[in-house]
């Protein structure tokens, strides 16, 4: 046996061993590696009362909260806008086309009329029909109505039972009359050619002729016979009529579904109207 050869190996050996042990224990520059301030730490040694402790997860659970606050706030955000500014109204009825299908989802302008501004003869608007198309309020629920009307705010569920969208024919002072020999709705004594009726209805297969109270509007749904408005009001309380004040906004966009996204079209039909007279027999 070479024994030479043999403690040749073993002095090798020892040296790399040597040399690794000294790698483990020295930093890069051959200096041992610094100690944290506090020492090592010691796994049996009990935590410092006094110092913070470390997050309870893993950065999810934070995470969650986050977007919860954020889905909070953005609800509260949209909700405070459609109550103040701009409110989704969803078309639950076949009353105003083909200017509004069922399923649309109009886009309520409720600064419209805010600063001094009052509605307009061609005017889409929404309104509440309290008092003049139903005579009292549906009782429901607190609760089902407060979710109900969350709901609506935001464009997901019908309008409340008192809601409805029409359009405007007469103001306060206005003589509308149905029908003239022509078969026309006339305002102020001037024809007014309709072209925003659904075809193949007639203006009104309902005779009248009324005088607008002030401070109060005629409307009337585009599809005729199909929409029940003003007209069939007449004998109620109210007379039909819509009080100014009850005005929610105008409906200025028609939001949803996207092949439908555009602005409600307005209409000039009512521009040779003159002004309603003093005795409102225009």
């Amino acid at each position: 046996m070479d024994t030479e050869a043999q403690h040749t190996e073993r002095d090798r050996s020892s040296a790399t061993e040597e040399r690794s042990r000294s790698v483990r224990i020295s930093g890069p520059d051959g200096r041992p590696p610094a100690e944290p301030a506090d020492g090592p730490a010691d796994p049996d040694e009990p935590a410092d009362p006094d110092e913070p402790a470390g997050p309870a997860d893993d950065g999810f659970g934070w995470s969650w909260r986050r977007t919860g606050v954020i889905g909070a706030v953005c609800v509260v955000f949209v909700l405070l806008l459609s109550h103040f500014v701009l409110q989704p109204f969803l078309i639950p009825s076949g009353s105003m086309e083909p200017t509004l299908r069922i399923g649309d989802r109009i886009l309520v302008n409720k600064l419209a009329y805010r600063f001094g501004d009052e509605p307009r003869r061609g005017d889409v608007v929404v309104f509440d029909g309290t008092g003049s198309f139903v005579q009292e309020p549906p009782e429901e629920n607190p609760v089902t109505g407060l979710l109900h009307g969350a709901a609506a705010a935001l464009g997901l569920a019908e309008p409340a039972e008192t809601d409805f969208v029409k359009r405007v024919v007469g103001v306060g002072g206005d003589r509308v009359v149905c029908c003239d020999r022509n078969g026309r709705l006339t305002v102020n004594g001037v024809p007014v050619e309709e072209w925003y009726v659904q075809l193949g209805d007639a203006p009104s297969k309902v005779p009248f002729d009324i005088v607008v109270p002030q401070g109060t509007l005629w409307v009337m749904g585009d599809h005729r016979s199909q929409s029940s408005d003003s007209r069939d009001h007449l004998g109620q309380p109210g007379g039909g009529m819509v009080p100014v004040e009850r005005v929610i906004g105008r409906a200025d966009w028609i939001g949803w579904p996207f092949g439908r996204w555009s602005a409600v079209r307005e209409t000039d039909a009512f521009d040779a109207v003159p002004a309603p007279s003093a005795g409102g027999h225009g």
